[in-house]
This record gives structure tokens, C-alpha cells and sequence, in this order.
């Protein structure tokens, strides 16, 4: 993608990213449905779109990468509270396969939140 004619992979990136984007919402985080509303700069919850300078999509290709016709883009689905290794896991599972014995899909969804608790010793005057 920041080779030279590197705009058609990332055209690429996001049509596999638009097939999966269903998938995607599901690990990127709570409160998605109510942040993603499609107005004052968020993208539609329940639709991918991507564009270049554009912050109500999806995804954004930056417009000096597409002016350069290479780059990078910047995926602003994931939520402030999503875990970034689960978002980087479905992303690159999405573009380069999915590694044998592997579902970052499936291991995301069936892992459940646990409360721990943490034991802070308070000294004493």
C-alpha cells in the first residue's frame, strides 16, 4: 500500500473490509449503535463506506495518500473501549487470510468479560 500504486491494494482492502463489516462491529467495541449514528462526522453503524478526506465514512483514505496514489487509511469504526489486539487480529485476518487453526472471529465472540478483583493494600499511619 505505500509502494508506488499502492491505491489499488488499499481499493482492494476495502472491498474485503465492506464484506465482513458485520463482523467487524461485533468485536470493535461497545456502544458502537449509539455512537455511529451517521451525523456530525461518524460513519452509519450498519453500512461500510470508505473515501478519501471524508470523516463520516467508515474508513478514510488520508488525501495525500490518495494524491500520492499510495499510503495507508485510517479505520475509525472501533470504539474507545475495544480491545486493539481483537481490531489489528480482525483486520489482518480480513486482508491477508485467515492463519491456519485460527478464527480471530470466533475467539473474540466467545470470550466473555470477566470481573477480576484487585486487592489494593492501604498502609496505615
Amino acid at each position: 500500500m505505500r509502494e508506488d500504486g499502492g491505491m489499488k491494494h488499499i481499493e482492494s482492502a476495502m472491498e474485503s473490509l465492506g464484506k465482513r463489516h458485520k463482523e467487524h462491529m461485533k468485536v470493535y467495541g461497545e456502544g458502537n449503535e449509539a455512537r455511529m449514528t451517521g451525523a456530525h462526522e461518524t460513519a452509519s453503524y450498519d453500512k461500510f463506506t470508505w473515501g478519501v478526506a471524508d470523516r463520516g465514512t467508515s474508513v478514510r483514505v488520508n488525501r495525500e495518500c490518495a494524491d500520492a496514489g499510495k499510503g495507508y487509511f485510517e479505520d475509525r469504526r472501533p470504539a474507545s473501549n475495544a480491545d486493539p489486539y481483537q481490531i489489528t487480529g480482525m483486520v489482518v485476518e480480513t486482508l491477508c487470510g485467515k492463519a491456519e487453526g485460527a478464527d480471530m472471529f470466533a475467539k473474540a465472540t466467545e470470550s466473555a468479560q470477566e470481573e477480576l478483583e484487585m486487592i489494593i493494600p492501604v498502609a496505615k499511619p
